[in-house]
């Protein structure tokens, strides 16, 4: 599984497309295997939900996220965690420990994608969730 994080200064972005760079998370069985970081290729209407899925992503964690950029994740398969404050360590660390907003089945979700339980319930309370 591959979570990206909008990031900003080691921490969490608070606007996901206005971040300077993406932290790009491998996670398999738990661990975390391999982190990269990848320059926003520039805020243009639909171009980094796009741009996130050609590198793989399952997952974008940022502080923020406009509602047409939730559909375009949406339609894509890409979760998002919104809300998210903190350093990328930290983040890193509750992803991995099943604690971040959204829980385990949203940093598990990598081991066992056909088995029935992601059929979207849940993905309105996660999205709303520390929004002001």
């Amino acid at each position: 599984m591959r979570v990206a994080i909008a990031t900003e200064h080691d921490t969490v972005a608070a606007h996901f497309g206005r971040c300077p760079l993406y932290t790009l998370v491998d996670i398999e069985d738990g661990r975390e295997v391999r982190r990269t970081t990848i320059a926003n290729p520039g805020h243009e209407p639909g171009r980094i939900p796009a741009f996130l899925r050609e590198h793989g992503t399952n997952v974008i964690i940022a502080g923020g996220m406009g509602r047409r950029a939730q559909d375009l994740f949406d339609s894509m398969g890409i979760e998002q965690v919104i809300g998210a404050q903190g350093s990328i360590e930290e983040i890193v660390s509750r992803c991995l420990d099943g604690s971040l907003e959204g829980g385990a089945s949203l940093c598990s979700r990598g081991e066992g994608q056909g088995d029935g339980h992601h059929g979207g319930h849940g993905h309105e309370a996660m999205r709303h969730h520390g929004h002001h």
